[in-house]
């Protein structure tokens, strides 16, 4: 069996979980989640705790047990808590603002870029050169901070650009001279 699946997944209170054949609805404080359980899979509901099992153990079958507990578990957690990712913007001269819901960067470009947020995505701005992207979907915080950072990616010889709080880049040494 799969050591996360297996796992039962506690219900927190204020959250109403329902499960309607396949679909699994999370619903909470901060807002309403919905996932199609893949078709091997099911999700069954008891005493406060969401429970996932598998009906057999082929290899499609193993590997989706895990990663629907974890989906499940992670929309209950968007619900309460919500996910946060903070991205810092360095480079002499680049800087975002925000300007309404939207955000506006400054890159070295010769253009500023304007960033709508999608559906249940929100920016703040702290500073010229900090943004948390904020939700209550784990991979939809993800993607949009994925994609702003593809914007000006860090670049190895001075750092500059867009990168995630706490990212590490690796930089070289350029040319070195007589």
């Amino acid at each position: 069996m799969s050591r996360i699946g297996r796992l039962p997944i506690p219900i927190p209170a204020g959250v109403d979980v329902k499960i309607d054949g396949q679909a699994v609805s999370v619903k909470g404080p901060k807002g309403e989640l919905s996932l199609v359980v893949a078709s091997p899979i099911e999700a069954k509901l008891e005493e406060g705790t969401v429970l996932v099992t598998r009906p057999d153990d082929e290899r499609s079958s193993r590997s989706l047990h895990g990663l629907t507990r974890t989906l499940i578990a992670n929309q209950i957690i968007g619900v309460t808590q919500g996910y946060t990712k903070g991205l810092e913007i360095v480079g002499t001269g680049y800087r975002v603002q925000a300007k309404g819901s939207n955000i506006e960067f400054a890159l070295g470009y010769s253009h500023p870029i304007t960033v709508e947020p999608p559906a249940g995505i929100s920016f703040t701005v702290e500073g010229n050169n900090k943004l948390t992207v904020v939700g209550i979907d784990k991979q939809a915080v993800g993607e949009v901070a994925a994609n702003i950072r593809k914007l000006r990616k860090p670049e190895p010889y001075k750092g500059k650009g867009v990168r995630y709080a706490g990212e590490v880049v690796r930089r070289k040494a350029g040319k070195s001279g007589k």
